[in-house]
């Protein structure tokens, strides 16, 4: 097929410049012999002839045609179908189109495809995007939960079987890793990262981008990552969505960049900009963003995208006036292609008669959409990722076990008083609550192509787990929201929010009635999918009023409750924790969700998942996080002129790291291996970890450091290291841990990456609060 193309460029050279075609065939006559040309192709890291297709194929481009590849524009995808409009359409025939997003299926991708191959004069194969975030059609936890399992190489399979589903779908390009560091709970889109620690969320990043490309871009089960959303769109002012960033240089590199530098140092091949504005700069038209740091000081020479329409959305950060004025400074500051805005391809080519961008400023644009291509390996075969029958990849038995393994590693034992979990598969048990028999909601947002059709309820979860066994009673109990202003707007977002035609005080009172009825109680409780997610920030993140007034009601009867939540982000859980015995938190688990939830109720599985981000007690703490720098006057409870609070703690409910087992484990002193290191050693240390309860399990020690003094101010502690140890009832294993003096390493006071001798302290346990401690010094 490359051949094929390679000729047809040759043909039409003919109408040509001489010399352009004189060049083109010679060079094409000493390159044909060595290698056959799609073979050539499939060596992605062989730069020189990437260059030499991608020279020879801009030479022949006219100035529409160049303009045509940086447009992206979305197809139309609902209950009846993929469609494309009319004009939209014509766009692709004529060459002005470089990409397409929605758009999925392998017959429709292949007649979109055809527009763009058969019927345009260059023949240029289109990219497919789509926004797969947490699975394709296998819908696994939201990444908020994935990240709770601690578990990279889990994470990685995960984005691995996403990208088979997809690729075998039709899609070649995922707008997924969000790798934003999020610290407020309101912000909606905390449900599409890995928490609030920039370790962490480095890892994450990575796995991601391993899982999606793989090691080979141009395989046909393998996708092209995009990175977002660049950046620091997690830090949006009062956690409401695409609202305005202000932060210092010192907090985005320590705590708020590594991330995305983790996933292009991993190969990420293409960037996604931010809504936010980044230094009074919206960061689709910053060129110290995209040029100087991304670019220049990073390294980056994939793609740049934006967000939706974001090159027009501008004019309302006010640092344009019009379409025009925007789109020069988008360019300029290194945006390569255009979703949605059609900025590009109207303005670009007045722009350009103007004098206001130059020919090279769309070049380099165009060389980098281009390029993307070549290394996924469309123009070797522009249906590399239309598969004839995708339905023996998609959704197989051994995706939906991994997703059901998936779901069991992301859940959060929050409490567990009295060891009421695991439950016996005997006598009789409540599931009570309007998610208990749910499956819409249960693959959470951004699960566009998932079918919630094809999820588990809880409901049927645990018939299957006690089947014969045990009885189980449900009520629904509630609606998951009465609040019919709130209502109405999550049902114009697609919720699809039932309300039940009893009311709240019947089914409150049949709720209570089949609690009694008994030995058990598990509530099924939370928000729906549309509650978290884009657009879906919230004042208040308790649970709904109806809801609370539902479990506290059947709290009433005396039976013992397990609070099973299903979520997507953290919620404030101050009476539930002091009221209710058990709590887990299962998010929104993807589509084995119930099975999941089931096998952890029931003890098949002994939950290990550990929260990487803070529940607050209160929305009056936000932001909370662990890594918090100390004051002047930290808090001090007999002294009132310290940092505190007169109604709550300062500590969250549930701090970073957390997470409880059904068995329980020690840790012993930490032993160093010097209290004394000298720059270029490598301190080792060392720390027994014991079961010592009476389940089998899995923990999470995690080490951490504070640097005592220094030349700025540091976190009380920093996320350095953890392992993940399997340990039978009664076994204990020796950890051993290692740091350099590059992991003690910070920003100092003129920005350099610095290490200052001096003291310090190591900590290590199994969350961010209850922790061993041990201490040493760095000297010169």
């Amino acid at each position: 097929m490359h051949e094929v193309n390679f000729r047809r460029y040759a043909i039409e050279l003919q109408t040509g410049n001489m010399l352009i075609r004189i060049v083109f065939l010679l060079t094409l006559a000493a390159c044909l012999p060595q290698a056959p040309a799609a073979a050539q192709e499939k060596q992605p890291g062989d730069d020189r002839q990437m260059a030499f297709f991608i020279d020879s194929l801009m030479s022949r481009m006219t100035l529409d045609e160049k303009i045509g590849q940086l447009n992206l524009l979305t197809s139309d995808m609902d209950v009846t179908g993929p469609s494309m409009r009319k004009n939209y359409a014509e766009d692709i025939r004529k060459g002005r189109v470089g990409a397409i997003f929605n758009a999925y299926t392998p017959e429709y991708v292949k007649q979109l495809q055809d527009m763009a191959v058969k019927q345009t004069r260059l023949h240029i194969p289109l990219l497919f995007g789509y926004d797969v975030i947490h699975g394709h059609k296998t819908i696994f936890p939201v990444p908020l939960g994935m990240a709770a399992s601690w578990d990279t190489a889990a994470v990685e399979k995960a984005a691995r079987i996403a990208a088979e589903e997809a690729s075998a779908d039709g899609i070649n390009w995922v707008y997924s890793p969000m790798v934003d560091i999020a610290r407020d709970p309101r912000w909606g889109r905390v449900m599409e990262g890995a928490g609030e620690d920039p370790r962490l969320g480095s890892l994450m990043a990575r796995a991601y981008v391993k899982g999606y490309q793989g090691n080979d871009l141009s395989a046909s089960h393998t996708v092209l990552a995009c990175v977002k959303h660049f950046a620091l769109y997690g830090a949006a002012e009062g956690g409401r969505d695409y609202n305005t960033v202000d932060m210092s240089r010192r907090r985005m590199f320590e705590t708020y960049l590594p991330p995305y530098k983790a996933a292009l140092d991993a190969g990420a091949g293409s960037v996604m900009t931010s809504f936010n504005e980044v230094n009074g700069i919206p960061a689709t038209g910053n060129r110290w963003l995209l040029k100087d740091l991304l670019r220049r000081q990073w390294g980056f020479s994939g793609l740049v995208v934006t967000d939706y329409t974001a090159i027009p959305e501008m004019i309302s950060h006010g640092v344009g006036r019009n379409t025009s004025e925007v789109g020069t400074q988008a360019l300029q500051a290194g945006v390569d292609m255009d979703m949605q805005g059609e900025v590009y391809v109207t303005q670009l080519k007045s722009l350009l008669q103007e004098g206001k961008i130059s020919r090279q400023d769309i070049d380099t644009a165009v060389r980098h959409v281009l390029e993307a291509k070549y290394r996924l390996g469309l123009f070797s075969d522009p249906y590399r990722y239309v598969h004839e029958n995708p339905d023996k990849v998609i959704m197989s038995p051994d995706k939906l076990a991994f997703a059901r393994e998936m779901a069991r590693k992301s859940m959060v034992l929050l409490k567990n008083a009295g060891q009421l979990l695991p439950l016996k598969k005997s006598g009789s048990i409540a599931l009570i609550g309007p998610l208990a028999d749910d499956r819409r909601d249960l693959i959470g947002a951004w699960s566009a192509a998932g079918d919630w059709h094809r999820a588990v309820s809880l409901l049927s979860g645990v018939k299957a787990a006690v089947e014969g066994r045990a009885k189980v009673y449900y009520a629904k109990g509630a609606n998951l929201v009465d609040d019919t202003a709130l209502l109405r707007k999550l049902n114009a977002a697609g919720a699809d929010i039932t309300v039940d035609a009893k009311s709240p005080e019947q089914l409150i009172r049949e709720a209570v009635a089949t609690a009694e009825r008994a030995d058990v109680v598990v509530m099924a409780l939370g928000e729906s999918a549309a509650m978290t997610g884009e657009a879906a920030s919230r004042s208040d993140i308790g649970l709904t009023p109806n809801q609370q007034e539902l479990l506290s009601a059947v709290y009433a009867t005396g039976k013992p409750v397990v609070l099973v939540l299903m979520n997507g982000r953290p919620l404030t859980l101050p009476w539930e924790d002091a009221h209710i015995p058990a709590i887990l938190e299962s998010w929104f688990g993807g589509t084995e969700a119930g099975a999941a939830i089931a096998d952890v109720l029931f003890g098949a599985y002994n939950p290990s998942g550990k929260l990487t981000i803070s529940f607050p007690v209160s929305v009056g703490q936000i932001p909370v996080y662990y890594s918090h720098k100390s004051t002047g006057r930290p808090a001090d409870p007999g002294n009132k002129y310290t940092s505190k609070y007169l109604d709550i703690p300062n500590e969250p409910l549930y701090p970073f790291g957390y997470g409880l087992s059904y068995t329980h484990f020690s840790y012993g002193d930490i032993v160093l291996s010097t209290r004394k290191l000298r720059r270029g050693e490598i301190l080792r240390m060392a720390v027994t970890v014991t079961n010592d309860g009476h389940y089998d399990g899995t923990e999470t020690a995690q080490l951490y450091l504070r640097d005592r003094v220094a030349s700025v101010t540091r976190p009380v502690k920093e996320l350095k290291d953890y392992r993940q140890v399997f340990l039978k009832q009664g076994e204990s294993k020796r950890l051993t841990f290692t740091l350099t003096p590059e992991d003690l390493k910070f920003y100092n006071r003129d920005m350099q990456w610095v290490t200052e001798p001096g003291d310090f302290e190591i900590f290590i346990g199994g969350n961010s609060r209850d922790l061993q401690r041990a201490a040493f010094t760095l000297t010169e």
